[in-house]
């Protein structure tokens, strides 16, 4: 048996923000985003996305594990996959799974599921990924605010009888000397919110922000990402023996205009299908890739476009550092 996905879905909250006309708007391409409520937490949209799931003639009953990517977590403990799996009614008999990881983070998850399942130790594995960001973020902090929205994507990952792999060419990387590229300094056990005075910053362009907040080195994670993901696209061809050329499409993590053409042009994708499209939703994380794919399915059904999706290739980057990247074969998607 090998590994397919074959359902996907996605939610996005109802509230809106718009991003101001300028300067970073042109640059990002991120017009709007979609911002939680004060009420909500990650979790209550992962528990939206799957219910899209189950809403169609699949069975919850066949669920029997849950994968749940989020670095906004309910509780510090206990995981938000089990009280995942109550809310969402599925069997006692169903694993259950946290795992803490950002941009890269559906990716890691794709793996995951591949593993469980062509191991033969699940047939059908749900793959949650919700983010909450913006509750992260100081609201006068206004180089960070702009770029991310929460969103939240459920994908189905099932056994099915085929001599091809549905999920290949499974590429990780790892640079822990990054972490304070992108980081939350305070919450954790490290830094405590009981026992850590809060601290103020104020850049030179008047972005606020304090230690509880995102912090976010634009410029370092911009060239983490020039530098790990032209390799990693290598190497993901290399174990596939696939050239650029047979690719159907390019879906990387949608972090924002400029990041997405300069990683299309270094990499020499620049005459081949490749998603870009942030306008509508910002960086969403471990959502992004998910949500991009949905919408290029949708796309192609709606222009008719018969495009084989056999070899699509996927590839995250962000928070950790960390990075993966393979390919996915999505004939097997029921829409």
């Amino acid at each position: 048996m090998k590994a397919y996905i074959t359902r996907m879905a996605y939610y996005l909250p109802d509230n809106v923000e718009e991003n101001e006309k300028g300067r970073l708007l042109k640059k990002t391409g991120i017009e709007r985003r979609h911002i939680c409520a004060e009420n909500m937490t990650a979790s209550d949209l992962a528990v939206r996305a799957a219910e899209k799931i189950f809403a169609s003639d699949f069975a919850k009953e066949h669920i029997d594990f849950v994968l749940y990517c989020t670095q906004s977590p309910d509780y510090p403990l206990p995981s938000t996959a089990c009280i995942l799996q109550d809310r969402l009614g599925l069997s006692k008999y169903c694993g259950a799974l946290d795992f803490d990881l950002g941009c890269s983070g559906f990716v890691y998850g794709l793996g995951l599921a591949k593993g469980l399942v062509e191991s033969g130790q699940a047939k059908n594995v749900l793959l949650l990924t919700s983010e909450t960001y913006t509750k992260y973020i100081n609201p006068n902090d206004h180089a960070v605010r702009p770029l991310f929205g929460d969103a939240s994507a459920a994908t189905v990952i099932s056994a099915v009888e085929a001599d091809a792999f549905g999920i290949s060419g499974m590429v990780y990387g790892t640079d822990g000397s990054g972490a304070n590229n992108l980081i939350v300094p305070v919450g954790g056990m490290r830094q405590r919110y009981q026992t850590t005075p809060v601290t103020t910053t104020t850049d030179q362009y008047g972005n606020f922000r304090t230690n509880q907040n995102i912090f976010m080195d634009g410029g370092a994670i911009m060239n983490f990402a020039l530098d790990v993901v032209p390799t990693t696209v290598e190497k993901i061809l290399q174990k596939t023996s696939l050239t650029k050329e047979q690719i159907d499409y390019y879906v990387f993590h949608q972090a924002n205009k400029f990041v997405l053409r300069s990683l299309q042009q270094l990499c020499d994708l620049t005459e081949l299908p490749f998603w870009n499209n942030v306008s509508e939703y910002g960086n969403t994380v471990s959502n992004s890739i998910p949500i991009a794919m949905v919408d290029m399915i949708n796309g192609l059904l709606e222009s008719n476009d018969d495009k084989n999706l056999k070899h699509v290739m996927l590839v995250g980057f962000g928070v950790g550092l960390s990075w993966a990247g393979c390919v996915v074969d999505l004939s097997k998607i029921i829409n």
